[in-house]
């Protein structure tokens, strides 16, 4: 289905060919880099040089979850009014907020900022992020950064990049992003999708050959050939939302007829141009898919890449649900987590099905279920489906031309426009429920249980088709492909008054007179401190799982109600991976208050770490210790709420994300590697003279390690800093150095 090109790679003649086969000169070669799409874009918008790029975005986008904390954190650090067009949505509202008024008090606080500063501000179940930006925000040639993790509006033409919030913070404070130059993967598609088969079963099976050998990691995914024409744009941008899967950096395709026509529908065909590489260029590697050759895949939980087709899961059903079950055990610490009681004499049964969001939720993919469900119904017994349009224009297209009543008919739940099942807050399953979701994620508890409470569920990704033909056999695990149907669409109108009549448009159009409205959980980001002279750190939670998420970082869903509130959303830091790991947390950052009234660490401190002779000027803090941590959402939350409870580093052997690690720098921690994760709960890590090798620039630092009663010399990387990033770590977190300059 897929073949990776690890070498270089030309397209040229509407081929790819790979550069030990093209005969080009170096002198070729260069130009041939120019070549790309990514290369022009990128080149449009940076004020660096060819390699150390300095991107100014034209668009900002940001949805509640993320928006309070940035507004609060550009406040405290002189904003005046947004200098480029920003969006706040709403569509991470917890329906059932823990907390009384609190969710709505920062839908509250959102539109006032946006009155005050000039943004847009999209009212909850209107749209969802992504489909709002498609809808309205992208245009061929444009860069949007947003500060959710699918960012991605690449099939339109727009190179969108997921981020968290202080990334934002900055491109509203008139910085840039700062990044070397990333490399660039051909995505080389040829062939035609066949009957049955979707835009996410060739996502999964994207993501199932790229992500865990790291093959695309921080580098640019650009899609090209002749497949692309045999596409439609609801496939390609359900195929594009999910590259983030693949721990891409971003993503960009070649435009056509089939995007003007996009724009057209939507009112804007002026925001339409051609966009494709010259007739030759280079890539530093390549991705052939044949499109002819996907069969509808299924991603076994925990992970968008723990890929199948459904054919070999139906073949092996013990066997590969057997291998779920026995991770599900170890990360929920007992023998009760069950998948292979889903297996029957007749197949596999799921629990529950979900059609939702910027990847499901698109009018083609509900369309097409309604056509595999007509005249079906999805059974009383305990399968559930429930389908959440991605917006209310499409919602208001699904209705006029008579899905939505016919997929009531079957037995679907038609929902609002909501992120809620794709971050855990809303059709949570049953304890050791399967659920199958045409989402984003699966990973553990990302669908709202909580396995430190004795609940694990599951969740597995399928295409909507494959999802719709599960429903009318009542949850019986069934391939599109194997249910006779007919694959119309019946034409979409974009219907624009929908958004004129209940989106506040206030990009550009700053009011500085009125005033934000606090609800009473909305709180001011506390004080951090320089990093100091030396640095003692103390190891608090200690992770041994091949990747650590984000989500298992901050848990999303319940907490989500306290996202305006950082010491109240601290209280949920590793709440589901590590429930110790707060109480430990809190304790270093007690002896460390104590030691910046006093002066000196307290009696207890200093006779634990009488063997590494500390020095008077050492400040002390906690640290996460992982293997590959980050993976998953660019929500900042998973590094503050680390700093907010005295946390002043990570060591990992590498970061999952670039995003991850930039979080971690824009709030003061250092993002240490180390070859050997040699550590344990207790340790204790001490650096001598911390600020001068950051300030130095040096990327590998030496290093005391305490375990027990032995001490180790040991060296810490930091890898590359920019010169922003050493002042931001020196300085203790983004807002401190932007108050500073």
């Amino acid at each position: 289905m897929i073949k990776l090109i690890r070498s270089g790679c030309y397209y040229m003649g509407g081929l790819l060919v790979r550069e030990s086969q093209a005969f080009m000169t170096g002198e070729q070669k260069a130009a041939a880099q120019k070549g790309t799409m990514s290369y022009r874009i990128l080149k449009s918008h940076n004020i660096g040089d060819e390699v150390n790029l300095k991107i100014k975005f034209d668009a900002i986008a940001s949805h509640d979850i993320t928006y309070v904390g940035i507004i609060q954190t550009a406040k405290a650090s002189g904003l005046r009014e947004f200098p480029l067009s920003y969006t706040l949505t709403n569509c991470h509202n917890s329906l059932c907020a823990v907390g009384g008024t609190i969710n709505e008090d920062d839908h509250v606080f959102g539109l006032s900022a946006a009155k005050k500063y000039g943004a847009n501000f999209v009212p909850p179940h209107i749209a969802v992020i992504h489909q709002y930006m498609r809808e309205m925000e992208a245009k061929v040639g444009r860069m949007i950064l947003g500060s959710d993790s699918h960012t991605r509006y690449g099939a339109l033409g727009t190179m969108a990049v997921g981020e968290g919030g202080p990334e934002l913070v900055k491109q509203i404070l008139n910085k840039t992003y700062d990044i070397k130059r990333p490399e660039t993967v051909a995505v080389y598609l040829r062939g035609n999708l066949k009957k049955g088969v979707g835009p996410q079963d060739v996502a999964i099976a994207l993501c199932g050959a790229v992500f865990k050998n790291g093959f695309v990691k921080n580098k640019i995914l650009e899609f090209i050939g002749p497949g692309i024409k045999n596409l439609s744009m609801d496939y390609r941008n359900g195929i594009d939302v999910m590259t983030t899967e693949t721990a891409c950096l971003s993503s960009i395709w070649e435009t056509d007829e089939k995007t003007r026509e996009y724009y057209k529908i939507h009112g804007r065909e002026e925001d339409y141009k051609e966009l494709k590489p010259a007739d030759v260029a280079y890539y530093d590697s390549g991705i052939v898919i044949n499109l002819s050759t996907i069969e509808p895949m299924i991603a076994l939980p925990f992970h968008p890449s723990n890929a199948y087709t459904i054919r070999e899961l139906l073949e092996h059903p013990r066997e590969l649900l057997g291998e779920v079950e026995e991770a599900g055990r170890k990360l929920r610490g007992d023998d009760n987590f069950t998948l292979t009681d889903k297996i029957r004499d007749d197949g596999v049964y799921v629990s529950q099905g979900i059609i939702a969001g910027c990847a499901g939720g698109m009018y083609e993919n509900i369309a097409e279920a309604y056509e595999i469900l007509k005249g079906k119904s999805t059974g009383a017994d305990e399968f559930s489906l429930s389908i959440y349009p991605s917006s209310q224009p499409v919602y208001k297209a699904l209705v006029d031309n008579g899905y939505v009543g016919g997929l009531m008919d079957a037995g679907a739940v038609v929902k609002t426009a909501f992120c809620g099942p794709c971050f855990g807050a809303g059709d949570v399953p049953a304890n050791n429920g399967l659920s199958i979701r045409h989402t984003t994620r699966n990973f553990e508890s990302r669908e709202g249980s909580k396995p430190a409470a004795g609940q694990l569920a599951a969740v597995a990704l399928m295409d909507a088709r494959s999802i719709a033909a599960t429903a009318a056999n009542g949850g019986k695990l069934t391939p599109a492909t194997e249910v006779s149907y007919t694959k119309k669409v019946k034409k979409y109108f974009f219907d624009s008054q929908i958004y004129q009549n209940r989106v506040y448009h206030g990009a550009g159009k700053a009011h500085r007179e009125e005033e934000l409205i606090y609800g009473p959980n909305i709180a001011d980001w506390p004080k951090m401190i320089p990093l100091g002279k030396n640095l003692l750190i103390k190891a608090v939670s200690v992770l041994h799982d091949p990747v650590t998420t984000t989500d298992e970082l901050i848990p999303s869903g319940e907490t989500s109600s306290y996202r305006s509130n950082p010491l109240k959303l601290a209280e949920f830091a590793l709440s589901r991976k590590d429930p110790a790991y707060v109480g430990k947390a809190k304790a270093v950052k007690a002896d460390e208050e104590v030691r910046r009234e006093t002066g000196s660490l307290p009696e207890k401190v200093l006779k634990d770490v009488a063997l590494l002779d500390i020095a008077k000027d050492t400040i002390y803090g906690s640290c996460v210790v992982a293997v590959k941590p980050g993976d998953g959402s660019a929500r900042e939350q998973a590094a503050s709420c680390q700093r907010v409870l005295g946390g002043i580093a990570n060591i990992a052997k590498e970061y999952a994300t670039k995003r991850y690690r930039s979080n971690l720098i824009n709030w003061g921690m250092l993002p240490f590697t180390a070859e050997k994760l040699h550590f344990k709960v207790g340790d204790y890590i001490y650096i001598e003279n911390i600020d001068t090798y950051i300030a130095d620039g040096a990327e590998q630092i030496p290093a005391k390690h305490l375990s027990g009663k032995v001490v180790k010399d040991i060296v810490l990387s930091v890898g590359t800093l920019t010169q922003d990033e050493k002042n931001i770590i020196l300085k203790g977190c983004l807002i401190n150095f932007n108050a500073a300059n």
